[in-house]
């Protein structure tokens, strides 16, 4: 009996216990541990997502590149979503009744419970109506964040362009982003995107029934602060870059302007180009399509993806590489008879002046292709070895110049340009059994030979530095501590003794400064330009206009290339948009005639669209006669190399 009583008080006591311990469990939910009331309230708490700001880009002077404007993204609750006025919503939203019910079907697939984009980036404008009545619509909020913005409209391929990010960028990112956020996809976006994007936090807050704010949930006490990217710095200047487009506005090609003390690039343009406006927004999706419908390419980055034959810049290195090698110096002096013959005397590479003996600093200063074609010859036949040999060590001393391999620029998709390798001529000719003639065409370069502007640019700021350069790059500083990248720091060698670059200074200026220098016409007063102008031939068409320089000649500021497809001659169209963005860097004025300027302000040198041909019956108008041939020392050479002849030699 005294067993069952016992037994009783303890199952009593068992039950108390739990009870006491239920009851202060219940006190410390409900009353002490406000995290499990934010889980329990979800349905008047709403974890609002703060977007950073993405860091500013600057240009050198501090003047503004990029900055960003508000937006507002619609979010949408499906299970929350009743007694909605669909005609009203979608006025003020501005979509119709289709695309509502498709947007609803997407935010249902993605998950009835959980908030998801229903309209994104509205503007300010339309915001400010949506706003006042937006406590009808049951289930939508809105949340802030900002986009980019562009105030004058310049430099698209340089700052590139965001996008919102897709599933395999979440996975690369390891979960860092997630659906809605966005990525810089091209340019300076792309390249700097873990320094521009910033930190994103949470805010949490408390909604009525009526979807309307009534303040922070516990203060704050659960927020996250979001942080805002860091700024850059580039190394444009904003007004030379303006003028830059202006100058090149319906033409194709490209210009990069170059700081050779530092590597920074002053101006760097493709074109044609497009407004960087035009990718942000609620459009930006149909004028993505048009862009890249575009016949003229606007998105692609010339400066750095076009590949050219570089032309008479590449005389400058030859003359140094070979000086270098010990094959020639300031004195060698070669016969030009107005061309230089190759392959026993079968095949002639022209000249566009016959120069009888010629120096080297004369050479340079008429851009003689004969004294160049002997000087290959003699770095390729005349070094005691096998011409693949000799052909390698050409190769290596031309690529410490930055040709054939890429320069490094804080740019995606930069390409290293071309250059040949031993292997591929032995492999085209069938043995090693070949010598200069069967590539002579490199000697100007031309033939297989293709460099981008940037190196092309790069190349003049090695010769006004007399012998190393700086890695070119757009970004000189980061965030408030202006941190500058190691990497843009580093003096790079281009392997050439500084006492060999005087002849082809004088040569260069002397082109630009001398009466009957092919660069006389577009000479800066006051200023020593040393230049060189250059006609490229393209085998698909009009031959390109080209032009290289840099000033002044000592204490160098600026080192420049100008690329003009399709244009003819250096002289007449790339050396006056050269001379004009120098002069206006230097001495901020430009003095060039002013009809000089008028032409190339506005001349339209896009391609024609291709019309149809004429019928039969309708007779052709008579074609007009060729336009005379200008002066050759008032223009750059036209260059034909005929190589099949050789084909045989190697047998």
């Amino acid at each position: 009996m005294n067993g069952l009583f016992e037994r009783k008080y303890i199952i009593q006591g068992i039950f108390i216990a739990v009870a006491v311990i239920i009851t202060a469990r219940l006190f410390y939910l409900q009353l002490v541990d406000n995290s499990y009331l934010l889980s329990a309230n979800n349905n008047v708490l709403r974890k609002m997502v703060i977007y950073p700001a993405r860091g500013v880009i600057l240009d050198r002077n501090g003047k503004v590149l990029v900055q960003n404007e508000p937006v507002y993204d619609l979010l949408v609750t499906p299970r929350e979503v009743k007694d909605l006025d669909t005609a009203l919503l979608c006025d003020l939203v501005g979509i119709d009744k289709e695309g509502f019910i498709r947007r609803m079907e997407v935010a249902r697939k993605y998950s009835p419970y959980k908030a998801s984009q229903f309209e994104k980036q509205i503007p300010a404008t339309a915001y400010a109506k949506l706003q006042e009545h937006l406590y009808q619509f049951r289930g939508f909020y809105v949340q802030n964040r900002t986009v980019r913005s562009y105030p004058d409209s310049i430099a698209a391929q340089f700052l590139g362009y965001i996008r919102e990010v897709n599933d395999r960028d979440i996975e690369q990112s390891n979960r860092f982003y997630r659906p809605g956020d966005y990525i810089g996809a091209s340019g300076v976006e792309s390249a700097y995107e873990e320094l521009l994007r910033g930190q994103r936090g949470v805010k949490n807050v408390l909604v009525d029934a009526f979807n309307r704010p009534q303040g922070s949930f516990a203060d704050g006490k659960y927020d996250t602060l979001a942080v805002a990217g860091d700024g850059l710095v580039s190394s444009l200047d904003k007004d030379l870059q303006i003028l830059a487009e202006r100058l090149m506005k319906n033409k194709i090609g490209s210009v990069v302007a170059i700081e050779p003390a530092t590597g920074e690039i002053l101006t760097f343009v493709s074109s044609p180009s497009y407004d960087p406006n035009m990718m942000v927004g609620r459009e930006r999706g149909n004028n993505y399509a048009k862009l890249l419908n575009d016949p003229h390419k606007p998105m692609f980055i010339r400066p750095i993806q076009a590949q050219y034959p570089p032309g008479s810049i590449y005389k400058a290195v030859a003359a140094l590489t070979a000086q270098q090698a010990g094959v020639i110096d300031m004195n060698t002096v070669f016969n030009c008879p107005g061309g230089y013959r190759y392959g026993g005397g079968r095949a002639i590479m022209r000249c566009t002046h016959v120069d009888g003996s010629i120096p080297l600093i004369t050479a340079m200063q008429r851009s003689c292709n004969t004294y160049f074609g002997y000087t290959y010859a003699r770095m390729i036949d005349s070094r005691g070895m096998p011409s693949p040999d000799a052909y390698k060590l050409w190769r290596e001393a031309v690529m410490k110049f930055g040709i054939g391999q890429p320069l490094g620029i804080d740019l995606p998709g930069e390409k290293s340009g071309l250059l040949p390798t031993d292997s591929f001529y032995t492999k085209r000719y069938g043995n090693a059994r070949w010598g200069s003639g069967f590539n002579i065409s490199l000697s100007i370069g031309q033939g297989e030979m293709g460099i981008t502007p940037l190196q092309m640019a790069n190349i003049m700021a090695i010769i006004a530095n007399r012998g190393f350069y700086y890695r070119p790059h757009l970004i000189k500083a980061i965030g408030e501590q202006k941190i500058v990248k190691p990497e843009f720091t580093e003096k790079i060698s281009a392997g050439v003794d500084e006492k060999y670059y005087e002849p082809v200074i004088e040569g260069l200026s002397r082109a630009v400064n001398v009466p009957g220098g092919t660069g006389y016409s577009v000479r800066i007063a006051d200023i020593e330009m040393c230049g060189k102008t250059g006609t490229a031939q393209n085998p698909h068409g009009a031959d390109h206009a080209v032009f290289f320089a840099f000033a002044p000649r000592e204490n160098p500021k600026i080192a420049i290339a100008v690329f003009v497809e399709n244009a003819g001659y250096g002289g007449t169209w790339a050396g006056p948009i050269a001379s004009m963005l120098i002069e206006k860097y230097l001495k901020d004025t430009i003095t060039l005639p002013k009809y000089i300027q008028d032409r190339i302000y506005n001349a339209d040198l896009l391609p024609k669209p291709k019309t149809e041909k004429p019928q039969e019956t309708v007779r052709s108008a008579p074609k007009p006669s060729p336009s005379p041939r200008k002066d050759p020392e008032e223009e750059e050479e036209a260059i034909f190399v005929h190589h099949s002849v050789l084909a045989s030699r190697h047998e």
